[in-house]
């Protein structure tokens, strides 16, 4: 008898049971079991295909597999579709059994429904969330531990606690966590000891305060943990207690300050009965101050109960919960003394006036000085001239005046140039003098109805009543004009130049801090453009600020990205014609900004510090080639322009004893431009500087010589090899005589002082000429080339160049 036959045992189990035929996949038997999980007839499953309790399609694909795939069965949690169409989840084995003596096989495929377990892990998976949600919405940090101190659970607010990193929680490294929790409190031994002693004794519960190293406060509370009446953990919750414990202090203080405070206190009830003065108040009412005690504490200022006076207290505190202002305190001499009160009203949680505290201080000396410190109030200390404040009550007058009669008025924003220099060189007392003269020819440029307002510093304001962009700009013209003259003080001459924006009414503006802002704009963008003029706000300007941020981020991206290369502008001896040194130039192209001047990205690497970087780079990219050079029997001397700042680095004269170390390049081929600023900024430590460079056989040349605040005692005391001439000096050669005489005397003062004196910017052989008439040593300019790529360069090494570039005497008519 086949198994499909015997079919009487299969009606006696519990499991559904399906006996399917492995070539058709056919239902060949099924049990009473299969008939109520199936929801369908034995009969009426009889013949059909398996597929049909099928509800997946990983179930589906299982029984399109081979008849020897399926053979090997499956044991799986799947559903089954039930006659009705619902889905019952089962537990579901598929095995090959015999059928029959014949060695015939057949599929047996049988279920166990798993709807009450199914729905009791549903039960438990939500509740398990609900607890986690529990856990986590907790307004304390919660740790939970086994009594062998392993952690079962805790909750993020106990990781935001202790700042404890996201790793380290993913990590489930016990020790690590608890290391890190006991690095963070203040005393760390202390607190490893005392949660040992906690661990010690599982059931004992406690309560400890913990000061972390952030300055937090925690209340950590420990209670054990029972399972069946034993313990089996701790569970530990951290709560933050830290503003209680600042109240408590604050508590504590306010005691404190209550006795000792200078100001008069007095405390009173809730029927305004004076309970309690402090020292202060006692000392500022007199000998009589014990008598006021138990009586209205309005009485104190000589008003006994004075209804109206108590009203307007009372309307204070229903408003604002405090009343404040002047009133007379009766002295016990008869005379009155000016106080200022402010009266606090002290209630409970539903509003109940409980008490009230009256904080008095004595306002005799502040009104005996009161005038005195309105006259401070509206000028600048130094200059005497209206400060900021005056202003604004000035031009809100103007612009109530000008809303009705539609006039407007110009606000301009004065800076002067490089006036740090003074400061730095001469001293401050110096330069606040100079203000003060500064201060007397800007006040008679302005009319009766203008104002000069000293901001601070070397900054100015200046408020053109009723000016246009014509008045503006005259205004503007005539203050340059008279700042060109030269200022005498203590016997030195001296100019100071100055920039100048310009902001209108009501166009650029509606209030006075806009109209400043729009003016520092328009004044800031004439110092990009050279200084020592002036300029109109422009909407645009904003826009340009925008775009300075967009070429800083650009420029510091230039180094890695390869954007930026030094190229080599050749110095020529007047003498023989020859090249003999070489200036590095650094050049910037840029993707969106294209080939960026140095004029523009040198002074915004200057201003954010980077420069040091772009220095260093440069630097190191000069004295290497500079050695190739050399190595390849081309010797010059390469020349790098080393700003102030860079200079000023501690690590600056190292590092370039390494460089030529590194690159084995001889110091003497070795050139550094410096600016004036350098030398007048620190001077003493910059002279000790420079001379350990000099002393190496570095060379030393001053760059842009005649443009700065120059001071010929440095020339004498530094060891200054080379001058180098400003090529605006240059420019105006032959035909200006101005220009003529200063390029002149530089060369003479070199010549006397055995410095070597390089023109700049030289750019026609008529020029040329001239400088080497003047027994000009060197030159470089567009006349010889332009900066050039190393390449090229080196190529322009090995050729002679021409005729009209070498400036010899034998070449020229002189």
């Amino acid at each position: 008898m086949t198994v499909v036959q015997s079919h009487g045992w299969l009606d006696g189990l519990q499991e559904a049971v399906w006996l399917v035929d492995e070539s058709s996949l056919l239902i060949l038997r099924a049990n009473a079991a299969a008939e109520r999980l199936a929801g369908a007839p034995v009969a009426a499953m009889v013949g059909t295909s398996v597929l049909g309790l099928a509800s997946t399609p990983q179930d589906v694909a299982f029984w399109g597999e081979p008849a020897q795939v399926v053979a090997d069965g499956i044991h799986s949690h799947t559903s089954l579709l039930r006659a009705d169409g619902s889905l019952v989840p089962v537990n579901r084995q598929v095995s090959r059994v015999p059928n029959g003596p014949d060695g015939g096989t057949i599929f047996m495929v049988t279920m166990l429904d798993r709807s009450i377990q199914a729905a009791t892990e549903r039960e438990l998976e939500t509740l398990l969330s609900e607890l986690r949600a529990t856990l986590d919405s907790a307004a304390d940090g919660m740790l939970v531990c086994n009594l062998h101190g392993q952690v079962r659970a805790f909750n993020q607010r106990l990781a935001q606690l202790w700042g404890i990193p996201r790793e380290l929680l993913l990590e489930r490294d016990d020790a690590a966590v608890y290391a890190h929790m006991a690095a963070q409190v203040q005393d760390a031994a202390a607190y490893t000891d005392r949660m040992a002693a906690i661990a010690r004794e599982p059931m004992q519960e406690s309560t400890d305060i913990l000061t972390l190293k952030s300055g937090v406060v925690l209340e950590l509370r420990s209670v054990p943990q029972f399972s069946q009446g034993r313990p089996v953990g701790r569970v530990y919750s951290y709560r933050d207690i830290t503003r209680q414990t600042e109240i408590q202090a604050s508590l504590r203080l306010a005691a404190r300050v209550f006795e000792s405070s200078l100001d008069a206190i007095f405390i009173a009830d809730s029927q305004h009965r004076v309970l309690r003065m402090n020292p202060g108040c006692e000392r500022l009412v007199g000998p009589s101050a014990k008598s006021f005690e138990g009586c209205m504490a309005s009485s104190l200022f000589g008003g006994g109960t004075d209804i109206a006076f108590m009203e307007q207290v009372l309307e204070g505190w229903a408003r604002d919960g405090f009343w404040e202002g002047e009133l007379w305190l009766p002295r016990d001499s008869g005379a009155y003394c000016a106080v200022q009160l402010s009266w606090v009203a002290l209630r409970d949680d539903e509003g109940r006036l409980v008490q009230s505290i009256g904080f008095m201080r004595d306002l005799t000396l502040q009104h005996a000085a009161q005038k005195r410190i309105e006259e401070l109030a509206y000028s600048d200390v130094l200059t005497g001239l209206p400060n900021r404040l005056l202003l604004s009550q000035r031009v809100d007058t103007a612009i109530q005046g000008a809303r009705q009669s539609d006039t407007g008025f110009a606000i301009l924003f004065l800076d002067l140039d490089r006036f740090k220099i003074i400061n730095d060189s001469l001293g401050h007392p110096f330069g606040d003098r100079v203000l003060q003269l500064v201060a007397e020819r800007l006040q008679a440029c302005l009319r009766q109805t203008d104002m000069l307002c000293r901001l601070g510093g070397d900054e100015f304001v200046i408020y053109l009543h009723g000016g246009d962009a014509v008045v503006a700009e005259s205004v503007a013209r005539r203050i340059l004009d008279d700042m060109l003259k030269p200022f005498m003080l203590d016997g030195m001459g001296f100019s100071i130049q100055c920039s100048i924006g310009m902001a209108l009414y009501p166009q650029d503006g509606t209030t006075l801090d806009e109209l400043i802002k729009q003016a520092d704009t328009a004044m800031y963008r004439v110092k990009e453009r050279g200084r020592g003029s002036y300029g109109f706000y422009q909407p645009q300007m904003n826009a340009n600020l925008l775009s300075r941020m967009q070429m800083e981020h650009a420029m510091r991206q230039a180094l890695g990205q390869d954007r930026m290369a030094v190229h080599y502008q050749p110095q020529v001896n007047m003498a023989t014609g020859r090249i003999t040194g070489a200036e590095a130039l650094i050049r910037w192209t840029d993707p969106e900004f294209g080939a960026v001047s140095p004029g523009q990205f040198i002074p915004l690497a200057e201003e954010s510090g980077y420069i040091v970087t772009l220095g260093a780079w440069v630097m190191e990219q000069a004295v290497r080639e500079a050695a190739q050079w050399m190595h390849s029997g081309m010797p010059i001397v390469i020349s790098v322009n080393v700003s102030a700042l860079e200079f000023r680095q501690p690590d600056f004269v190292d590092r370039i004893t390494r460089l030529l170390a590194v690159h084995q390049l001889p110091p003497t081929l070795l050139e550094l431009e410096l600016t004036e600023t350098i030398l007048l900024q620190d001077a003493l430590e910059m002279e000790q500087r420079l001379r350990v460079l000099a002393g190496l056989g570095i060379g030393l040349a001053i760059d842009d010589f005649g443009t700065g605040y120059s001071s010929l005692a440095y020339l004498k005391k530094l060891p200054i090899s080379k001058l180098k001439i400003d090529q605006s000096f240059v420019r105006g050669l032959p035909d200006d005589d101005g220009d003529r005489a200063i390029v002149s005397a530089i060369i003479s003062m070199g010549r006397a002082l055995h410095i070597e004196v390089v023109a700049e910017g030289v750019e026609t052989e008529t020029q040329q000429a001239v400088l080497l008439q003047m027994q000009c040593d060197h030159y470089q300019g567009f006349l010889c080339a332009p900066g050039l790529p190393a390449p090229e360069f080196r190529a322009m090494l090995g050729k002679p160049l021409p005729l009209k570039a070498q400036g010899r005497r034998d070449g020229l008519q002189i």
